[in-house]
């Protein structure tokens, strides 16, 4: 046991053995909701050495018990050998390469059919709001202005900005009345809006086409043409 207690502790493990320490309690967060697993994929893209498809923090988390294996094992192995001097510290240096090799080898390998756990899911876009119903926040809307409120897929609500074809000689949208989303303006950054009859949807339905394809046609239907310069 302290043959092993002095290998953790000493060169070159004790590089793995404090990445270890961290790691351990990292998932102890997580495990009493102090920190998200899947909190650093938006900052870390592993995708470029092989090491994409499952989590940042778990291929970490697998490259540094890898290391650190690798590196204990061989730094037992040399104490073993009783090398001393440029001869030990020369080992020593090619234990520490060794070892990251191997971690990261050894964690391409298993993040392969981990990945099978962790299925992408496609990045939400401000295409998927059109067919939405939203509600008015602001007191007028028009050609240049503009807010209203609009529930994602995931139920958290969002405030977007709309406009109202001028030409369409619609009933005006004020706030607190629902409204459609029905094309959304990249340049602009902002949806055209029409009125929303709660007749075209009479199931309650929070998007077009939801309720069968018939409604989804008769709303379709009564959208404004949008105006290109």
């Amino acid at each position: 046991m302290r043959e092993f207690f002095h290998a953790a502790t000493g060169f070159p493990a004790f590089a793995f053995t404090s990445a270890l320490v961290v790691v351990l309690v990292f998932w102890l967060l997580v495990m009493v909701g102090g920190a998200e697993a899947d909190g650093f994929d938006a900052d870390v893209d592993l995708h470029p050495a092989g090491l994409g498809g499952v989590p940042v923090t778990v291929a970490i988390s697998l490259a540094v018990v890898a290391g650190w294996f690798s590196a204990l094992t061989g730094s037992v192995l040399i104490g073993r050998a009783g090398l001393t001097g440029l001869a030990r510290a020369a080992a020593d240096v090619i234990l520490l390469l060794v070892s990251l090799l191997f971690a990261w080898q050894a964690t391409r390998g298993l993040v392969r059919p981990l990945a099978k756990l962790f299925p992408d899911e496609p990045t939400p876009s401000r295409q998927d709001f059109i067919g939405s119903v939203c509600t008015i926040r602001t007191g007028r809307v028009d050609a240049g202005f503009g807010q209203a409120e609009v529930a994602a897929r995931d139920g958290a609500v969002a405030v977007v900005q709309i406009r109202q074809e001028p030409q369409a000689h619609e009933s005006a949208l004020t706030a607190g009345r629902s409204a459609v989303l029905y094309a959304y303006d990249d340049a602009g950054e902002f949806f055209w809006a029409a009125p929303y009859a709660a007749s075209l949807d009479a199931r309650g339905q929070h998007r077009l086409g939801s309720g069968g394809t018939d409604n989804s046609a008769s709303a379709v239907n009564t959208m404004p043409p949008v105006s290109r310069p």
